[in-house]
């Protein structure tokens, strides 16, 4: 059983939500900061992902080495990202660190060097991660059909432009940092053994004065076409297919997350059995729920030969149709215990504990707990997610391809 959820706002905004658990060793944190990329203007494409990487050469009196090795001392398993609504600083370590990691984490956030001398450094390693991109058909597929399926500027990639990285100045960087790097809007999770009222003393002593600034606003466009081909020269073909759905904060998440789970998770589920094990047509097939900001959506991928893409894209397009004739109770089944045990090795992590409470308080406002989320699952039935089906079929597709040649789109949705 896990202890109740701690919350605190502090005076300026910035939200500590803090999960313990005392039988672990270990504490995790995670920042998430109103630093997106839907925050960017559209000609400086990449100057969050600028930003993420600057603030880290360098914070308070230590220099880019310094930082660096200060953390190393400490243990600390850290990640940072950048995404369309937030950038991400995280990390776990022993819980006996968890105060000095998080007293170097805050002049980060308010005091970095962002040194000038290493800015083409950072250009560089910014312009190694779009590169990877483009070396990589599947993820690349991925950010084309969030482009087109979501509108403006929500579906944009966080690796940016080549024309936006190569223009970013230090100027810029410097007024990204300002206007988003702020509390209010800001969310520390931490998850693992610690001791709440120290905590949350010692983050208001590191950021309760940190000044708040107000938030930039964010005017959505059009969405892109919704069938669209890629030229790329490979002998494979990637596809990628999104629909419309429900996103996380909705009441009825759990049963779009179940129809899903049905089309999509593990070795037994439609997608896995129709497309790969019985045809042998690809490498990989998957479908998953994905939320940005308010809007939903399930987004699904297959990469195959060229020769057997066209299959692929048929098959895939059937199994979508036949989820809104609904799930079975052996699917349902199967589902259910996989997601059980997911949870219970989630309650062996940190890391993930303090990332998912950091999504809950992000997206609800509040924290959901395993027992919580275990009766959600329990609640889950087949008449509830066919009902569910029946009043969202899977339709509205947005159908992006990658690779030598063009497909044709199935008649039952073109």
């Amino acid at each position: 059983m896990t202890e109740p959820v701690h919350i605190h706002t502090y005076d300026n905004g910035l939200v500590l939500v803090a999960e313990p658990m005392d039988w672990l060793e270990s504490a995790a944190f995670c920042f998430l900061l109103p630093a997106g990329c839907a925050y960017e203007p559209a000609e400086r494409a990449g100057l969050g992902a600028m930003t993420c990487e600057m603030t880290q050469r360098g914070a308070g009196e230590r220099d880019s080495r310094e930082f660096i090795q200060a953390l190393e001392n400490l243990g600390v398993e850290r990640g940072e990202s950048v995404s369309v609504s937030h950038t991400s600083y995280s990390g776990a370590l022993l819980s006996d660190n968890l105060a000095a990691t998080l007293e170097i984490y805050s002049d980060l956030l308010r005091r970095p060097l962002l040194p000038g001398d290493q800015l083409d450094a950072g250009r560089q390693v910014a312009l190694q991660e779009l590169r990877a991109v483009e070396d990589d058909p599947g993820h690349k597929v991925m950010i084309e059909l969030r482009q087109r399926f979501y509108p403006s500027p929500w579906g944009r990639a966080s690796q940016g432009s080549l024309d936006g990285l190569e223009a970013t100045s230090m100027d810029e960087i410097g007024e990204f940092f300002q206007q988003n790097y702020r509390p209010n809007g800001t969310i520390l999770s931490v998850a693992g053994r610690f001791d709440w009222s120290e905590l949350q003393q010692h983050v208001g002593r590191l950021l309760g004065d940190w000044q708040a600034a107000q938030g930039q606003e964010i005017v959505e466009g059009p969405a892109g076409p919704r069938i669209e081909h890629v030229p790329y020269e490979s002998n494979q073909t990637q596809i990628g297919i999104a629909f419309p759905s429900v996103p996380f904060a909705h009441k009825d998440y759990f049963q779009s997350w179940g129809a899903v789970g049905v089309l999509s998770s593990g070795s037994s589920s439609r997608l896995f059995t129709e497309v790969r094990e019985k045809r042998g047509l690809c490498y990989s097939v998957y479908g998953t729920n994905h939320t940005v900001g308010k809007l939903g959506s399930v987004i699904c991928y297959a990469g195959t030969s060229a020769d057997r893409a066209q299959e692929t894209l048929d098959v895939m397009i059937g199994e979508l149709i036949r989820l809104a004739d609904g799930v079975e109770e052996e699917e349902l089944g199967r589902l259910k215990a996989r997601i059980k045990s997911a949870l219970i090795m989630q309650q062996e992590s940190s890391g993930s504990r303090s990332a998912s409470i950091a999504r809950d308080w992000y997206h609800l406002g509040r924290v959901r707990s395993f027992d919580e989320i275990s009766r959600l699952v329990d609640e889950l039935t087949c008449d509830t997610i066919n009902a569910y089906l029946a009043e969202h079929p899977p339709a509205d597709f947005t159908i992006v391809t990658l690779g030598p040649s063009a497909l044709e789109i199935p008649r039952e949705i073109s």
